[in-house]
């Protein structure tokens, strides 16, 4: 696992804000436990960024982007990038994979226990898509970091 964090200015630490965009990344397996590292990194960068306040939301996403991945975009032994940047207004929430397919959203049924994933994503976020990458794709989520704005 590796992580890293930079700015317009150059590198400024894991987490750590510098200037007026803070960006941190690290590497996952595609494996089951990832969701977890991811959820629980998404926290301690939020709180460092002082963005705690849309820990809930910014979490849920990470977790269903990230298990998104792990199931559908992952061939065996690869890896993801869980990437998040800050501004002034919005956190920007990426996940990378090396599956150049973009994901095919459903409408789940009723009494389905999966597949809300993307429908959750849609109610909430200011903005969403997918962004193909040199290596695959990218899956991302927006939300606006004003204290007081709720999400969706």
């Amino acid at each position: 696992m590796t992580c890293a964090a930079a700015n317009s200015a150059g590198m400024c630490g894991p987490g750590k804000p510098g200037g007026s965009c803070w960006a941190w990344e690290m590497e996952l397996p595609a494996a089951g436990h990832a969701p977890g590292l991811a959820r629980q990194a998404t926290r301690e960068v939020l709180y460092s960024w002082r963005v705690a306040h849309l820990e809930e939301t910014a979490v849920l996403f990470v977790s269903e982007l990230v298990t998104n991945a792990v199931r559908h975009a992952a061939s065996r032994g690869s890896m993801l990038v869980l990437r998040l940047e800050a501004d002034g207004t919005s956190l920007r929430i990426e996940v990378h994979d090396a599956d150049p397919q973009w994901p095919q959203p459903g409408t789940p049924a009723g009494l389905d226990e999966s597949g809300y994933g993307f429908v959750i994503v849609d109610a909430l976020a200011n903005k969403w898509g997918v962004s193909d990458t040199p290596t695959g794709k990218a899956v991302w989520a927006e939300l606006d970091t004003r204290p007081g704005h709720q999400p969706g």
